[in-house]
């Protein structure tokens, strides 16, 4: 088995950036959804499951670790990393509440226009993140604005099943993943508790419960009007009301990913 694809989303929900190679820290791949959209009201996250089009917005790291926001129609734009001084925003993640540096005047209205929502723009340093789940992970476990869990691994052949079961071949990134390996057979990776790939261990915490958000085309945001691959994840990964599909990871130390790299099952 092998590695064969690493994606990254630095702002959670919008585009995605396909990486060779990338650093693994705590919170997951360097750089990953370490940004997000709230509500201005309330700061609660925005996502595409109630804004599809924010999937159509892309955003690039700059040298300095600011983001360079582009979408369709719009002129980019250039956001600098809040510095210590940034005004803190009350944002929450589910039920998670914390407070993070807002991106300034600037980032947010460009972005309210996309979208067509009132909003700000938002980055968790290191030291503000959020706690993981302590029934899945040990104290101190931490991640950025991922739903849950600092990585998500989905095998090719499940994938590649799920198609079959479908009728037609579905695009990966419809399930948002940070790493994708090859050469298992479908849904190996329920059972796996423990990998290793290159030198860097993961402890495979939990089982992802899937969304609406699995039906949108990750290129266009349109929503399929079958509900598919969803209808079809129901009849066959759900339990206790949850549907299945790919497993949440916990990095077990520091280190460098590479597209490629062996992937040892450890336990």
């Amino acid at each position: 088995m092998q590695l064969s694809a690493l994606y990254r989303y630095p702002l959670k929900s919008a585009g995605y950036e396909s990486l060779s190679s990338s650093r693994v820290e705590a919170l997951g791949l360097a750089g990953d959804r370490r940004w997000m959209l709230v509500d201005e009201s309330n700061g609660r996250f925005l996502t595409q499951r109630l804004l599809p089009q924010m999937g159509r917005i892309e955003a690039r790291y700059n040298d300095a670790g600011g983001l360079i926001l582009s979408a369709p129609g719009c002129t980019s734009i250039e956001v600098a990393l809040p510095g210590p001084d940034a005004e803190l925003r009350g944002v929450t993640v589910w039920s998670d509440s914390l407070r993070v540096p807002d991106a300034g005047d600037a980032a947010a209205a460009w972005l309210s226009a996309f979208i067509g929502r009132a909003c700000r723009l938002v980055q968790v340093p290191e030291n503000r993140a959020r706690q993981v789940d302590t029934g899945y992970a040990e104290p101190g476990d931490k991640v950025a604005f991922a739903d849950g869990f600092p990585l998500l691994l989905i095998g090719q052949g499940s994938l590649d099943d799920l198609s079959t079961r479908v009728g037609w071949p579905l695009e990966m990134l419809r399930f948002r993943p940070n790493l994708v390996i090859q050469g298992a057979e479908p849904y190996a990776e329920d059972r796996w508790k423990r990998i290793r790939i290159g030198e860097l261990e993961f402890q495979v915490a939990k089982g992802c419960s899937r969304c609406i958000l699995t039906t949108l085309d990750p290129h266009t945001g349109e929503r399929s009007a079958d509900r598919e691959p969803l209808a079809t994840l129901k009849t066959y990964r759900e339990r206790e009301g949850q549907v299945y599909f790919g497993q949440n990871l916990l990095p077990r130390g520091v280190g460098e990913l590479r597209v490629g790299m062996e992937v040892e099952v450890l336990e």
